[in-house]
């Protein structure tokens, strides 16, 4: 166990160890990830009130650190950035990746990492610059107990309680001296980092405590994913007339896909100096909703909004299986709050589940 003080503590040992520690803090009306230059920097007090299209902040009425769910952002950014330089004429190397150490990882964003990794990160086309980012970073992941009104990561089994690939997990329990912190290890370098900080063992009272307050956290989702095979359902939806409903939404802008914390498609553009003597090739973020996402042979393959936003889901949901054995999505509730329209992939899956069972019947 370890009280606030620890967390600071943490901070400070991570900078002295070299690394650029990037966490949640307010900013721009929103709890955005940054980095930061102590503890003081973490969102103390602060909450988050969400909807379809909605995001507001709210002062709680304790000091807990993590007592908020996704902001805008996610870890993506760090390891996957929207912008990379691949190539220089001038021969130029690649600047050295920072070292990074995530404070304040979700479930659901640790469950996103993971899947990013079995994306760019293995296989024998691997990402390299992916590659050496994730493995040079340290993750202080925090197991949720207070998930917020979008979230639904029980209902695709990310979370509320932490997966694999973390260095320390926290679980903040809030009582009348402020919050405490209890800590598990999940490497050496964990195991190393917590040997200086002040702390406790704990008790297996707090132990349990801790358990119980995940435990009851998947059973408050503020959304659900309908039960059945969704790789099947939207098979079988392919066709419906429901894609033209949900289009007459859409403003097909691609904040659905930019705040998720898995959508990993970028595209490539080579640039020159005005003079053309200098040239160099980046690697943008790309969004399945721009028009020139399928461009090819001066034709764009989906050039209605239906057909993108189905492609999206489908991919998402169902043929990501296919490709990587597991489904897109963690769960985290992003593309709802950040979608302009208030478009719900929870309530979109379910009336598809809804009118495939009236076909059934």
């Amino acid at each position: 166990m370890i009280d606030t003080a620890g967390i600071h503590r943490l901070v400070a040992t991570l900078i002295d160890r070299g690394y650029r520690v990037i966490g949640p803090t307010c900013a721009d009306n929103s709890i955005v990830l940054a980095e930061l230059t102590s503890g003081a920097d973490l969102p103390r007090g602060w909450g988050v009130d969400v909807g379809p299209g909605r995001y507001r902040l709210r002062r709680r009425g304790d000091t807990a650190l993590f007592g908020h769910s996704a902001g805008p952002q996610s870890w993506k950014q760090f390891l996957h950035p929207a912008r990379q330089r691949l190539w220089s004429s001038d021969g130029a190397p690649a600047p050295e990746p920072p070292r990074y150490a995530f404070i304040g990882v979700r479930a659901c964003d640790l469950a996103a990492i993971n899947k990013l990794n079995g994306v760019l990160g293995e296989g024998e086309y691997a990402d390299r610059g992916f590659v050496g980012r994730l493995r040079r970073a340290f993750i202080v992941a925090v197991n949720c107990t207070e998930p917020g009104g979008l979230c639904f990561c029980a209902s695709m089994g990310t979370g509320p309680h932490l997966g694999p690939g973390y260095d320390l997990a926290l679980t903040e329990r809030l009582d009348g001296d402020g919050p405490h912190y209890l800590v598990e290890t999940g490497s050496d370098e964990g195991e190393e980092v917590l040997d200086t900080l002040p702390h406790r063992a704990a008790v297996q009272a707090e132990i349990d405590s801790a358990e119980t307050a995940i435990a009851a956290a998947a059973e408050h989702m503020g959304r659900a994913m309908p039960d059945g095979d969704l790789r099947e359902l939207l098979i079988e939806s392919r066709e419906s007339p429901h894609w033209n409903e949900v289009a007459s939404q859409c403003l097909t802008c691609g904040n659905c896909t930019m705040v998720c914390p898995t959508c990993f498609c970028t595209s490539v553009e080579d640039v020159t100096d005005l003079t053309g003597e200098h040239a160099e090739r980046w690697m943008n973020w790309a969004s399945c909703f721009e028009m020139d996402f399928t461009f090819i042979h001066e034709g764009t393959v989906r050039q209605s909004a239906p057909s993108r936003y189905r492609h999206w889901i489908t991919h998402k949901l169902g043929t990501w299986h296919d490709q990587f054995g597991t489904t897109g999505c963690v769960g985290c509730g992003r593309c709802i709050a950040w979608c302009p329209t208030g478009i719900d992939i929870t309530e979109e899956m379910a009336t598809l589940a809804d009118l495939a069972g009236d076909h059934d019947g």
